[in-house]
């Protein structure tokens, strides 16, 4: 569902603190995209008040314990519920990972639904875990966008932006397909996404003058992963552009390095590359989140502004 523009104006005139509130969700239905992703489907009466931004609109979800089908917050009033969750025993608190809304819209029917593609690898992350088990009718709670034009999304190129560069790993790929399904026709869009698998390469519908590079990750990590993601943009040939703007989102220390080529080889004025770290090799979320909290995050924006 896009915004309209009277959402957009109403929404300039909200206090900050306003944009985000909670929301109840509940898994209709699920549906595999490809090796490594799972989309989810949610539903739920308090959706009518998601106002998604679109792009690459973030949100906070709350994904229960192992033991618990839903998740239950012991608060979700927006003074005390962050000091409530935090103090709840280790076992029973629900893990909050950031995501991207894939898509919102409104049925035939009248209802409200937002997809969430969700990477899988087993059992290792506890958002893995979870939609790996999703069946329609588990409920989960989220910090989403109640106005359409919010700090979280990030994707803001300048009116006289006349390329577009994109980077994104595969945790970062629903937030670029989300880009490219709503930019307008004529757009110039040279595209570098990174996957582990051949057949996590999706269909990416879009109007824009896509040229769209995958790269297969295969075995590659760490260093050696993140040298020839540069290598691949290095012998690339860029648009010519007078304005060019890059979006870039993945991995922290894969996107710093494609920002470095970008701004010291390729001369890219730094204030038109937007990059976002959603991940870091190494660290845990819980270990991403306490950085932010205090104050002593990585200089990269942050994946979630929730």
């Amino acid at each position: 569902m896009t915004a309209t523009a009277s959402d957009a104006t109403a929404s300039e005139a909200v206090p900050a603190a306003a944009h985000f509130r909670f929301f109840e969700l509940e898994v209709l239905r699920t549906r595999r995209l490809g090796h490594s992703f799972l989309r989810v489907t949610f539903g739920g009466e308090s959706l009518a008040g998601f106002r998604s931004g679109g792009y690459d609109q973030s949100l906070s979800l709350f994904l229960p314990p192992a033991h618990e089908e839903h998740t239950v917050l012991p608060s979700t009033d927006e003074d005390t519920w962050f000091g409530a969750w935090r103090a709840m025993p280790d076992a029973d608190r629900p893990v909050m990972r950031s995501y991207t809304v894939r898509e919102q819209r409104r049925t035939d029917g009248g209802a409200d639904e937002v997809d969430i593609d969700f990477v899988l690898h087993g059992d290792s992350s506890p958002a893995s875990y979870w939609a790996g088990r999703a069946v329609t009718g588990r409920r989960i709670m989220a910090i989403g966008p109640a106005v359409a034009r919010n700090k979280s999304v990030r994707f803001q190129p300048p009116a006289a932006t006349d390329a577009l560069l994109m980077y994104a790993d595969e945790t970062a790929l629903p937030a670029a397909a989300a880009i490219l399904d709503r930019l307008p026709a004529g757009t110039r869009v040279s595209a570098w996404f990174e996957v582990p698998h051949a057949d996590d390469r999706l269909d990416l519908p879009t109007r824009a003058d896509a040229d769209i590079t995958w790269i297969v990750r295969g075995s590659g990590a760490g260093k050696e992963r993140t040298e020839r993601v540069v290598e691949l943009l290095r012998a690339a040939g860029l648009p010519a552009a007078e304005a060019p703007y890059a979006w870039l989102a993945g991995e922290a220390g894969t996107i710093r390095a494609v920002r470095r080529h970008l701004v010291q080889e390729r001369s890219i004025d730094r204030r038109a590359v937007r990059f976002t770290g959603y991940w870091r090799l190494g660290a845990s979320e819980e270990e991403l989140l306490a950085e932010a909290y205090s104050g002593r995050a990585p200089s990269e924006d942050p994946a979630s502004a929730l």
